[in-house]
């Protein structure tokens, strides 16, 4: 499969830049539930508590994580990417730093597939940095190793985000 590389920026930037849009409809149509501020999604990741993660079955075999944490210390985060899913990762509430890089450039720490889709990486300097606010998301394909969840600055803040699974198709 000929992917390219992550993209990132708002709910109409996704929509123009997905090679498939049709294989993201389900996901899509979340994604603008989830950050309209009257809606039922919105409210039920509000009331989500810090620390916990729920999971929200969606169509096409997609699903949501809907998860509240405090962003961490890039120190204490850990590179990785997916196989079998795409991962779309909005930012509801809050900001954080994401790092992106091409996992060819990595080495492997751990490798969890198949039983979990996930490979951990060693960890790496040369990543470039996005910055993604309330509103915005980034879509991480598989050759896309990710660092997200990082502080902004000194101090943790709190994010509301929702992280799409979105398999792969054939």
């Amino acid at each position: 499969m000929d992917w390219g590389m992550a993209i990132f920026g708002t709910l109409d930037t996704l929509r123009t830049q997905l090679a498939r849009p049709e294989h993201f409809a389900a996901t899509l149509a979340y994604v603008a539930e989830v950050l309209q501020p009257d809606s039922a999604a919105h409210a039920r990741l509000g009331r989500i508590a810090p620390g916990v993660t729920e999971r929200v079955e969606l169509a096409g075999g997609a699903f949501a994580l809907e998860q509240v944490y405090l962003t961490k210390p890039r120190a204490e985060g850990r590179w990785e990417s997916h196989c079998a899913y795409i991962d779309v990762q909005v930012i509801v509430a809050g900001e954080e730093l994401m790092e992106v890089a091409d996992m060819a450039y990595l080495a492997v720490a751990e490798n969890l597939r198949p039983a979990k889709d996930v490979i951990f990486y060693r960890p790496f300097d040369g990543g470039s940095v996005l910055r993604v606010r309330a509103g915005e998301a980034a879509v991480f394909f598989p050759p896309d190793a990710h660092l997200p969840s990082l502080r902004t600055g000194a101090a943790a803040t709190l994010v509301r985000k929702t992280v799409i699974k979105v398999p792969v198709w054939a």
